[in-house]
């Protein structure tokens, strides 16, 4: 939370992102965290960021390259929610276990990250021994560069269709992601209030780049997944995507485009499984 002082003693999303939700004492926040129900402790610290390496910020060039994006054309105002270009690197590992991502701007400066949270002993082995993604439920909570907590994001065990729900950083649900069919190239509705509100559009069909339109269907915003060379995206699992917002956003629509674009690795391209 940006504004601590004006909250209540209560248990919050942990703005670290290792846990579900942390104690915060009316004036800061304290080593007690929950998590599945269970109490312990574990020390605050900042939120990580990311020192690139020459390479690292070369791949993020090359990828905006890819994407079609001219760098400093347009500038933002350094958060995640005034950046018009948003590149989104997932670590690379060689299998994935603990979902996690880093959020750069069009420079490379680090401005966030999306981190998975709550997840038992007993769901990492079924991710370690099993493919089964795609029936369990994933929490993701997305931070800024201070470590405050701004959206959190919740993919129900998918059933037949998958969905996201949308919430803030105290937890008041901003919309859904929905997806819309199960044939041909994906689409996923974007609703908040009971009404629609945007739509995603995936443009192949193995659901890798997409177009994200407002409720008139005009595009407002891009995701596009970049090339990380043959060795890296057949060993591991890393994949980074741009997401570029065409026009300055607000209200739902925003917060629902970038949570598209920070978990369309996670809960979106899991649809096409």
């Amino acid at each position: 939370m940006s504004d601590t002082g004006s909250h209540e003693p209560n248990w919050y999303p942990d703005p670290m992102g290792r846990h579900e939700y942390r104690w915060f004492d009316g004036t800061t926040w304290t080593d007690q965290v929950s998590s599945h129900g269970k109490q312990s402790t574990d020390p605050v610290t900042a939120a990580p960021t990311t020192v690139l390496s020459d390479a690292k910020q070369e791949r993020i060039t090359q990828g905006l390259e890819r994407a079609g994006v001219e760098v400093g054309s347009v500038q933002g105002g350094g958060t995640l929610f005034t950046e018009p270009v948003l590149v989104v690197a997932q670590k690379a590992k060689l299998i994935e276990i603990n979902n996690e991502y880093a959020i750069h701007d069009q420079n490379g400066t680090q401005i966030g990250a999306v981190r998975e949270v709550g997840q038992s002993k007993a769901k990492k082995v079924l991710r370690l021994v099993s493919n089964v993604d795609q029936f369990m439920t994933h929490k993701l909570q997305i931070v800024d560069a201070q470590g405050n907590v701004v959206l959190q994001l919740t993919r129900p065990a998918k059933v037949v269709k998958s969905k996201i729900i949308v919430q803030d950083g105290q937890g008041a649900e901003v919309g859904q992601i929905v997806q819309e069919n199960m044939i041909g190239k994906i689409r996923f509705g974007l609703e908040a209030g009971g009404q629609k509100v945007g739509s995603i559009n995936a443009e192949n069909w193995r659901a890798w780049n997409f177009n994200i339109q407002d409720a008139a269907g005009d595009e407002v915003a891009r995701i596009t997944k970049t090339w990380q060379g043959f060795a890296r995206a057949a060993f591991t699992t890393a994949d980074n995507y741009v997401v570029q917002m065409h026009k300055p956003l607000e209200g739902p629509l925003l917060h629902m485009v970038i949570a598209a674009g920070v978990s369309v690795d996670t809960a979106l391209s899991q649809a096409s499984n």
